[in-house]
C-alpha cells in the first residue's frame, strides 16, 4: 500500500478541525438555548431594572425614546453625535390599577 501524501493528511486534519470547532459552537448555542428557555439563566419572574416604554423615531437620524430604570421615568432625546435627557420624573403606577378603578 502507498502512503497518503502529506498534503492530503492537511486537508483531512483541516476538515476534521473545521467539523469539530463547528459542531461544539452547535451544541453551545443549542445548551445555551435550552437553559435560557427553562429560566435557568435569566429570571423571568424578576421585573427587569432598566427598560424602554417607548421610541418613536423624529427624522432618519434622531429618536425620541422613554425610557424607565429603577420606578424613574427618563424622556431621552438620541442622536447619531449626542444623547439628551429631556426629562426625568418618578414613573407613574402601572396602568392596570387606574383602568380598573375608573369604572
Amino acid at each position: 500500500m502507498s502512503q497518503p501524501d502529506a498534503e492530503t493528511v492537511s486537508w483531512l486534519r483541516f476538515i476534521f478541525a473545521s467539523t469539530t470547532v463547528i459542531g461544539l459552537m452547535a451544541l453551545l448555542a443549542w445548551v445555551l438555548k435550552y437553559f435560557s428557555g427553562r429560566g435557568w439563566i435569566r429570571a423571568k419572574n424578576q421585573p427587569g431594572r432598566i427598560g424602554v416604554l417607548a421610541s418613536f423615531p423624529l427624522d432618519g437620524r434622531r429618536r425620541l425614546v422613554i425610557a424607565k430604570c429603577d420606578h424613574i421615568e427618563y424622556h431621552l432625546l438620541l442622536g447619531p453625535n449626542s444623547d439628551i435627557v429631556l426629562s426625568q420624573k418618578p414613573a407613574l403606577p402601572s396602568s392596570s390599577a387606574s383602568t380598573d378603578s375608573s369604572s
